[in-house]
């Protein structure tokens, strides 16, 4: 245990990132320089608390030298130091990919300050050790992604911008009716203490299962689960491909994080009815993306239906609350962070190269980017799930978790979703670069060796993920361990006592 300030970094650094570049004003070139070496430095302190975490366990710093469950406290286990790293990696590149891409009139208007703000309310949810903390850092975020979307002031930015906004704060003034009954039945909101207290729980447990039922709510529309997914895909096609990056890569997969936490922790007793409930809305989302994926030609919808299925393994595999299906899922949840933020950069390249999202209009650009072909390509095959690349490991522990535990339909349906990815990115490395020519003479000549330098390391970073996977076991098994067994996750309670 500690009360010192090192496990706060994921948290302090963005935040004081984003408070320094509001002082220096409408500065771009100040602010990418700014927003660089504070993602730098976090990177940094992630990789020290992803190490310090595996060699002496959970980290826990309280606020003010008030202990659990009185004070807030933030703990770091290895779920969310491996969170955290791989949040820190994702913005370090979007930030260099920006540079070439956002445009300068974004970056005068506080782009850069926007990103630094929403990645400290994002490192906040994952860090977190109370819940109504959760929902404080989730309003964080979502504060700095409504200024994000609407950047620009394009119509189609304004149109889904209000949509977004909408429909997060019904979400919200859900989560804080459920936070209003949670409280009511625990007396308490340190997530490791609700724990406790339910586990030695004697009373009526009907009201916990209203308050699964709004937490589903409220975290399965901010994941974009079936059938509260439908605001996803036009909110996500409207901002810029840099935003776009850090949405589909990082914001829906917070959603995830909170189901996997409140369940394993708080729903401990009707585990029947809230796994199943989990898992039937879980594998309506992969039905549901997969659908999408395969209905359209447009690119970016595309990758943003693959963001629908993804969230639906991962939570099949999650809804099985065993060893091997939270392995997987968390497996999972790391490679898609990486593979998306991947993809989408690729694709925005694509389109900023060339004006065009739609697959119809182009074609034979192997000729003139076959780095950028092949670099899609193997992408697309850590997307599918092809070995050795990362989408496989974590998919593997899924199907083999749902096998054992006797859900051979679910297991089914994952194997097949893997057949619609597939096709959906096929679709676009065969028309993109295979098809007859288009007129090269459209294309636009843009800079983009900052935009093509952070693409390829993030494929790189995706094959050197898949390639390491057997040596990172140890740490994902640590990771799983405080879902599948929830104690474990307390255990720094009986400490401070």
């Amino acid at each position: 245990m500690t009360t010192n300030i090192l496990p706060l970094l994921p948290i302090i650094i963005p935040f004081f990132t984003g408070i320094v570049m509001l002082f220096t004003g409408r500065r771009p070139l100040a602010h990418r320089v700014m927003a660089a070496v504070g993602s730098l430095l976090a990177l940094i302190a992630t990789i020290w608390l992803t190490i310090h975490v595996y060699q002496s366990g959970t980290i826990v710093t309280y606020i003010g030298s008030w202990v659990a469950p009185f004070g807030i406290s933030v703990v770091i286990d290895m779920a969310a130091a491996l969170l955290l790293l791989t949040t820190a990696i994702i913005t370090l590149f979007t930030v260099i990919y920006s540079f070439q891409s956002i445009g300068i009139e974004r970056e005068k208007y506080y782009y850069y300050v926007m990103v630094m703000f929403m990645i400290t309310g994002v490192n906040g949810a994952f860090s977190t050790g109370d819940i109504f903390n959760m929902f404080v850092f989730f309003e964080v975020f979502l504060l700095a992604s409504y200024v994000l979307i609407t950047l620009g002031g394009t119509k189609i930015q304004l149109q889904e911008g209000f949509k977004y906004i909408l429909v997060n704060l019904i979400s919200s003034n859900f989560f804080v009716l459920g936070l209003a009954y949670l409280y009511s039945v625990t007396g308490s909101l340190n997530m490791a203490d609700i724990y406790n207290k339910l586990s030695a729980f004697e009373g009526n447990y009907s009201i916990m299962t209203l308050v699964a039922v709004l937490f589903i709510f409220v975290f399965a529309t901010k994941a974009g689960v079936f059938p509260l997914y439908f605001w996803l895909p036009g909110s996500y096609y409207a901002p810029p491909m840099p935003i776009l990056v850090l949405f589909g890569a990082l914001l829906t997969k917070v959603g995830v994080y909170a189901i996997a936490r409140t369940y394993s922790l708080f729903f401990i007793d009707n585990i029947d009815f809230t796994n199943q409930i989990l898992l039937l809305i879980a594998l309506a989302t992969v039905v549901m993306g997969s659908i999408g994926a395969l209905s359209y030609t447009d690119m970016k919808r595309i990758i943003i239906y693959n963001i629908l299925i993804a969230v639906g393994v991962i939570l099949v595999g999650v809804a099985m609350m065993d060893q091997t299906g939270l392995i997987g899922a968390f497996y999972y949840l790391i490679h898609d962070m990486l593979i998306k933020a991947a993809l989408f950069m690729l694709v925005g390249y694509l389109i900023y190269r060339t004006g065009e999202t739609g697959i119809q209009k182009l074609g034979g650009l192997i000729k003139l980017h076959p780095w950028t072909g092949w670099m899609f390509f193997i992408a697309a095959m850590g997307l599918t799930g092809v070995p050795p690349l990362s989408g496989f490991y974590g998919k593997l522990f899924i199907v083999q978790s749902t096998f054992e535990n006797d859900h051979y339909i679910s297991g089914i349906i994952v194997l097949l979703s893997s057949l619609a990815v597939l096709y959906s990115v096929i679709k676009i490395f065969i028309g993109v670069f295979w098809g007859s020519d288009m007129d090269f003479s459209k294309l636009r000549p843009i800079k983009s060796d900052k935009i093509l330098f952070a693409s390829f390391a993030m494929v790189i970073l995706s094959v050197v993920f898949g390639l390491a996977a057997d040596a990172l076991y140890p740490l994902f098994d640590m990771a799983a361990q405080s879902f599948y067994d929830p104690a474990s996750y307390s255990n720094y309670l009986t400490e401070v006592e």
